[in-house]
């Protein structure tokens, strides 16, 4: 486990879509480690839950294959990574600007991730979208989404009503732990979440660290509908209200989160860096630990208290067809964001409308080769992802310099 979601974490480059079609690739299709129904419910329950599905997706993978240590070494492992590279390109930043061959290079590893992306929207086509209701779903999902801007939790919500209305069949599936379990699972996950964050308050009021602990706690718990939903409350607080950085540095910190492993929302830990930053090194890591805590730690928690149920609320006729629809929905959420991913990826230019409608004559020639290069090595000639991320990375570097 250690070496796969280790595997997972390091090459999760691309943001959620990106991420959940490698587990899918990793768990279910390489090494049966999850079934398909399995993984497309825990997929559905993590996104109803506030903070990134991704990471609360390998969690849960995590806690299915071996408890509450499974999940959490499959969750560190996730945005651990991510976490320390962020944490370093956030200092090379202040100290250096942007880097133009990393860019160039980061293009690439983009260009790459579009293409498991696709690959993975695919397969997962046939069977998340069973029957005749769930492709519709699935596609007015997904308009919703992009065409007319709709939040997560409505679409999500329907999509749990009509299922619900529906009903479903099919029966087994083991029974949640018991109340008083559940219970002390939010009391040990609650005190581990808070005891820290209060202790800093009680030491330091008024700080950065503390007032970024306090902030990004409160980010974490309203956060639903995934990295991208979040992103306008965090630049409203961290730029307009406290200062911490600029617009621009804000969309700087913004694309490497899109360029490092991990999920896009530690572009939270870029933000805590630079709000510590003028006081030192010391404090600048200091800020975006307590970030990176306040952030992640709730994740766990919704994990640990809510996946005990999920099988049993799953052998529930009617719930279990709710859990198919929003199945089925997230189908058309996760083609959202690849469609978003890849406008942004593809064209230099965005306008900042909805849908988000790319200017023509900004379109990236080096992208859209990267594209159709690791289109064609991937899934055309069946060549190990490993490979594609860094003949596609390459590729980038070097036509940077041509």
């Amino acid at each position: 486990m250690a070496r796969v979601f280790g595997r997972i974490g390091l090459l999760s480059f691309g943001g959620p879509a990106a991420q959940i079609a490698l587990m899918h690739r990793e768990l279910v299709e390489r090494r049966d480690w999850l079934e398909e129904e399995t993984f497309l419910r825990g997929l559905g329950f993590c996104t109803l839950l506030p903070g990134p599905e991704a990471m609360q997706l390998a969690t849960f993978a995590g806690w299915r294959l071996r408890g509450t240590g499974g999940g959490l070494l499959a969750g560190l492992l996730f945005f651990g990574p991510g976490a320390v590279v962020m944490m370093a390109l956030a200092a090379l930043y202040l100290a250096y600007g942007r880097l133009p061959p990393v860019e160039a290079a980061f293009l690439g590893i983009k260009a790459a991730a579009l293409a498991i992306v696709a690959g993975a929207l695919w397969k997962l086509r046939a069977k998340a979208l069973r029957g005749r209701v769930a492709p519709v779903l699935a596609v007015l999902a997904f308009l919703a989404l992009f065409i007319f801007g709709a939040p997560f939790w409505a679409v999500l919500g329907t999509a749990l009503l009509v299922g619900a209305l529906r009903g479903g069949t099919g029966e087994g599936g083991a029974p949640g732990g018991p109340a008083p379990r559940t219970v002390r699972t939010i009391a040990i996950w609650l005190a581990i979440w808070w005891t820290p964050l209060l202790a800093l308050v009680a030491v330091a009021p008024g700080s950065t660290p503390a007032e970024a602990g306090l902030f990004f706690s409160w980010l974490a718990t309203i956060s639903f509908g995934g990295a991208y939903a979040v992103l306008a409350a965090l630049a409203q607080v961290a730029v307009e209200t406290q200062g911490w950085l600029t617009p621009e540095q804000m969309v700087d910190g913004l694309g490497l989160a899109e360029t490092t492993p991990g999920p896009l929302i530690l572009v939270t830990v870029f933000t805590g860096w630079l709000a510590g930053a003028p006081g030192g090194t010391g404090l600048a890591l200091l800020s975006a630990g307590v970030t990176l805590w306040a952030t992640f730690v709730p994740c766990f928690l919704w994990i640990f208290a809510g996946a005990p149920h999920l099988e049993r609320l799953a052998a529930n006729p009617r719930l279990r067809g709710a859990l198919d629809m929003v199945s089925a929905a997230v189908a058309g959420v996760i083609a959202n964001l690849s469609v978003w991913f890849g406008i942004h990826v593809l064209f230099r230019r965005v306008a900042d409308t909805t849908p988000p409608m790319p200017l023509p004559a900004s379109l990236d020639p080096a992208a859209l080769a990267l594209a159709v290069f690791a289109f064609g090595w991937l899934l055309v000639l069946k060549r190990p992802f490993l490979e594609t991320l860094a003949l596609a990375a390459l590729a980038g570097l070097g036509l940077h310099f041509v």
